[in-house]
């Protein structure tokens, strides 16, 4: 068996998220093209010279490209890895970047076309992921409760989100129009709407130079300028850690304000 279906198979049988396994199961693809040998044959010398060959473009690609080597040698092949370097590199330290509160309030108040406005209002409100957003489903929105069902989110979690009556009124209005079927947004030539599209039209009406995440960074900012408690944030945002909640105090313009600088 070559090394591709030694890990497609280990990957579902441990309940790996799909984009996950896609992301894997390339890297480990272009793994065994390279050193083109039998699965019984590769030692902790083909991933290390691999490793050390592999020109990385960025801190997140060597992540990637050592987590799904790990695992091959690792869970695929049930192989100790000793000999092999599987450092992983510092990560960098970025502030995310968010989006004015009332500029974009006011972009999304000029958007004609109900599906779009839709997809960014729902987006903007809750900080639901691109992918979520697309997955989403008619029957997860509880208007009686007012929350929306997140179903097996980043790693296989599930959440729930508040639903403010101004979205639940916009996706009824959406619903009548275009009857969605499954998935509340339907793609032309699909059942889901596309990821794509949905970094396509935040580039329409918000800016050419934000993309579809920044919705998510600029709901969880807004929501702690606003006064929402870090932790109930974290929980929204479906974070296992609160280290990651936390660099929204960094960027935060209203927070910084209330700094009383020394001089």
């Amino acid at each position: 068996m070559n090394l591709y279906k030694i890990t497609e198979q280990k990957l579902y049988y441990l309940g790996y998220s799909n984009n996950t396994i896609k992301t894997y199961l390339s890297i480990i693809y272009d793994f065994e093209n390279s050193v083109n040998k039998h699965s019984s044959r590769i030692i902790s010398k083909d991933i290390q010279e691999y490793l050390n060959e592999y020109n990385f473009t960025s801190i997140s690609q060597q992540n990637q490209v050592i987590s799904a080597l790990k695992f091959l040698w690792e869970k695929g092949l049930g192989k100790k890895y000793l000999k092999i370097d599987f450092t992983r590199p510092r990560k960098e330290k970025k502030l995310p970047r968010v989006i004015d509160k009332d500029f974009l309030l006011n972009k999304i108040s000029k958007i004609e076309n109900l599906k779009h406005k839709a997809i960014i209002s729902l987006a903007y409100s809750t900080g639901m992921r691109v992918s979520e957003i697309v997955s989403l489903k008619i029957k997860d929105i509880d208007s009686d409760r007012m929350v929306i069902n997140v179903r097996q989110a980043k790693g296989r979690k599930d959440r729930i989100v508040p639903l403010s009556k101004n979205v639940l009124n916009l996706l009824r209005k959406y619903f009548k129009r275009y009857q969605p079927n499954e998935y509340m947004f339907n793609g032309q030539n699909s059942n889901k709407y596309s990821t794509t599209s949905c970094n396509q039209i935040v580039k329409k009406y918000i800016g050419r130079d934000y993309h579809f995440h920044l919705l998510r960074h600029s709901s969880f900012t807004a929501l702690l300028e606003s006064g929402v408690d870090l932790r109930i944030i974290q929980r929204l945002a479906g974070h296992s850690s609160s280290k990651t909640t936390e660099i929204y105090t960094h960027v935060s313009t209203q927070l910084l304000s209330r700094v009383q600088t020394p001089i």
